[in-house]
């Protein structure tokens, strides 16, 4: 028999989004959705599309990921955000390996593409975005302590599958905007947490550097308006969380985080 395969989600006020989610999700043996407290109808729509739904409280990304990887039936795991479809390609991409019951594999890794506006964003730091979310989790999960930016990891093999996972990051500009103000505050801690530094070259390099690597460099020009415009917007996050975590450095009292030119302390961050 082919090697069963449980499908994760964690969700928070997900009604209008989960419903595609979990229909593409349709060729895996279990579809596990964790939800955060929605007070929408994501848990109705999810339990009525046949998905298995616990309750847990929200303490980040990772854990959140992690535990819904801890209470899936079966071993091997693909985890999706309910912003992602699977498409028929990367789902026919899976059912090929899982025939072969994924010899030689601990995990697998595929591009994500992300819809920015109507657009689909095919260059630039947007894609092709491999992530690895096809894993055994006898050999890996979503490990370490970074619950922003999260990552999955395993100790073996990993291979790359044809096919996209379509991302849909944003209902709106305002979306944007406050998703970033979230990320960034997250980051800093983060970072703050491990003594990173604020200094006046993350705040003024960093942002510049990733606007020009994202729309020049890897051809973000290319998707034309909404390249320039991703490109830009995520480069202001990156300036967000230097400024944040300067912030949270002065409200700890560390005079010696203040962004100047003598200030080359700590890592990147």
């Amino acid at each position: 028999m082919p090697t069963p395969i449980s499908a994760t989600v964690i969700t928070f006020n997900e009604a209008d989004r989960i419903g595609d989610c979990l229909a593409a999700l349709a060729f895996c043996d279990e579809v596990l959705v964790v939800d955060s407290g929605s007070t929408d109808a994501t848990r109705e729509i999810a339990a009525a599309a046949g998905a298995r739904v616990l309750v847990r409280p929200f303490d980040g990304f990772r854990s959140q990921k992690q535990f819904a990887v801890e209470q899936a039936t079966h071993d091997w795991v693909l985890s999706v955000d309910a912003d992602e479809c699977v498409t028929p390609q990367l789902a026919a991409s899976i059912q090929a390996e899982r025939a072969r019951g994924f010899e030689g594999a601990a995990g697998y890794r595929f591009a994500r593409c992300s819809e920015y506006f109507g657009r689909y964003l095919r260059h630039g730091n947007a894609y092709p975005d491999r992530k690895l979310r096809l894993f055994d989790r006898r050999r890996g999960g979503w490990r370490g302590d970074r619950e922003i930016h999260e990552t999955a990891s395993v100790d073996g093999p990993v291979r790359t599958l044809a096919g996209d996972l379509l991302h849909h990051p944003f209902r709106s500009f305002e979306h944007q905007l406050a998703k970033g103000r979230q990320y960034a505050q997250m980051m800093a801690e983060h970072a703050n947490a491990r003594g990173r530094r604020a200094t006046l070259g993350k705040l003024v390099l960093a942002p510049a550097w990733r606007f020009w690597r994202g729309y020049l460099l890897r051809g973000g020009f290319r998707d034309g308006w909404a390249g320039l415009v991703y490109a830009y917007v995520t480069a202001d996050t990156a300036r967000q969380k230097t400024v944040r975590l300067w912030l949270l450095q002065r409200a700890a009292g560390d005079v010696s985080s203040a962004p100047g030119p003598n200030n080359r302390s700590g890592g990147a961050a």
